[in-house]
């Protein structure tokens, strides 16, 4: 329970209302003993991070050989794109449904099936009660459909009071009354919020402001694909050029005429820009205890590659 979402969004609610929780600490996670998992213990309702899921969508025709009965499934952490979405309709008759939040602020944007339909790529709505905008550095409210911090303003009821013993860094977290979470967005006209990735996770490029979420949600879409994780790599005319690590599919082989075949299918599919010009096929992706790619470890590996 070391993530935020698993704890006060889970266990301790559940513990609050008498709702029992099913955990299990799994000796390495597959999607198989994850559907298993939910058909025995008849689970309803389940909050899986993106990570696992992408794990799971590689099971094949999990429908046919589980019987699950599921109510909801919620997700966060990191962007859901148009292929989890489908791939859950498809597969637990139902719309993931996205939350948003940190440690310091917890879950504070979301979107909700049952009311709003959900927009693959945008997490949701500000949750009533929290005033969640994009904003400047300097804590300056920005137009619409502009690329800024995502950010709260205080007081808020879920918003942490202070670093422990270190006012220097509390402070730093805000701009005015904005807790800038570290994480850049847009907003648009109707106020629905669109996560692009860490601050420090942006790829500029000739320019461009690149999000590394839309791509992967782009590569797992080819058929050889089973995971990716995008970041920039450093590039004297470009300033970074977009490199992709990618985990195959069992029965699909690293190659370079692959390769090519994959970056064609970004490129035909999202902006010129935005399609990986290098692309390393490895065995696997480093991920957080709870799911998340660790992209600062593929960005250190990118630059020193020179």
């Amino acid at each position: 329970w070391a993530w935020i979402g698993g704890l006060l969004d889970v266990v301790l609610p559940a513990l609050h209302h008498g709702v029992p929780v099913v955990a299990r600490r799994f000796e390495k996670f597959t999607g198989e003993d994850a559907f298993q998992l939910i058909q025995d213990f008849r689970i309803r309702n389940a909050f899986l991070p993106p990570t696992a899921l992408k794990m799971m969508r590689q099971v094949e025709d999990p429908e046919k050989r589980w019987s699950l009965g599921l109510r909801s499934v919620a997700s966060g952490g990191e962007t859901l794109g148009a292929e989890l979405i489908d791939w859950g309709r498809r597969t637990f008759g139902l719309t993931i449904n996205e939350f948003y939040g940190q440690t310091e602020c917890n879950m504070i944007v979301s979107s909700c099936s049952q009311v709003m339909e959900a927009r693959p790529g945008i997490m949701g709505r500000p949750v009533p009660g929290h005033h969640v905008s994009i904003v400047s550095d300097a804590g300056d409210e920005l137009p619409v459909d502009t690329l800024g911090n995502i950010a709260v303003k205080r007081p808020d009821p879920v918003m942490f009071l202070g670093y422990w013993n270190n006012p220097e860094a509390t402070e730093k977290k805000f701009a005015g009354d904005w807790l800038l979470t570290g994480d850049t967005g847009m907003k648009d006209e109707d106020g629905w919020i669109r996560f692009v990735g860490r601050d420090d996770d942006v790829i500029t490029s000739s320019g461009y402001r690149i999000g590394p979420g839309e791509i992967e949600d782009c590569l797992i879409k080819h058929p050889a694909v089973a995971m990716a994780g995008v970041v920039g790599k450093p590039d004297p005319q470009r300033t970074e050029i977009v490199k992709a690590f990618i985990v195959l599919k069992a029965g699909a082989a690293p190659s370079d005429d692959l390769a090519k075949e994959i970056a064609d299918f970004v490129k035909t599919r999202l902006a010129a820009h935005e399609y990986p010009r290098e692309i390393e096929f490895v065995d696997a992706l480093p991920l957080t205890t709870t799911g998340k790619v660790i992209r600062r470890e593929l960005r250190a590996r990118a630059e020193q590659e020179g």
